[in-house]
């Protein structure tokens, strides 16, 4: 049976690590030559991407750069509008204000020149009918009473109503 002494117990625990360290740097350097590799080709793919982005980003710059300008042109412009838009929307009300009120006032003149001559027409209308209605009245009294009259004077006499009465009563009428 071997002895197992505490050096050669330790030998072998030295030995042991030793092989650990160099399996783990041996590890350690693949995994750097694979990282290294698969930097290099995400290198290449970011130059690749930024060739391709370059251009339009340069573009988008000058793009932009152009129409800064008339952007801000169009800005100043459409705020002009709208300052312009506020004044003459001020000044349009007032305007419509200021018919309104014009029209409100006509309004009532109008009002009271129809009310005063509708009443002035209704005034007449009564004079005529009371300056009218009371001559009509007489003449109306007075064709009635000559209609009396002459009625009365187409009437039999009473004496001939005798003889006509008694006649009735041979069977006249």
């Amino acid at each position: 049976m071997p002895v197992w002494n505490n050096e050669t117990l330790l030998i072998a625990f030295v030995a042991l690590t030793a092989i650990a360290l160099s399996a783990q740097a041996i590890i350690l350097f693949a995994i750097f030559l694979s990282l290294r590799k698969a930097a290099k080709a995400v290198k290449e793919d970011i130059d690749d991407l930024r060739a391709s982005i370059l251009p339009v980003v340069d573009h988008t710059r000058d793009v932009i750069a152009r129409l800064a300008p008339m952007v801000e042109a169009a800005t100043n412009d459409v705020m002009e509008m709208v300052r312009t838009l506020r004044e003459k929307s001020v000044e349009l009300d007032e305007s419509v204000s200021e018919i309104l009120e014009r029209l409100h006032r006509q309004t009532a003149r109008v009002d009271g020149m129809l009310s005063g001559a509708l009443d002035t027409v209704d005034r007449a209308g009564e004079y005529v009918a009371d300056a009218v209605s009371g001559p009509v009245r007489q003449i109306s009294a007075v064709l009635a009473s000559i209609k009396a009259i002459v009625g009365a004077l187409r009437a039999p006499s009473p004496a001939s109503r005798r003889t006509i009465d008694s006649g009735d009563e041979d069977g006249g009428f």
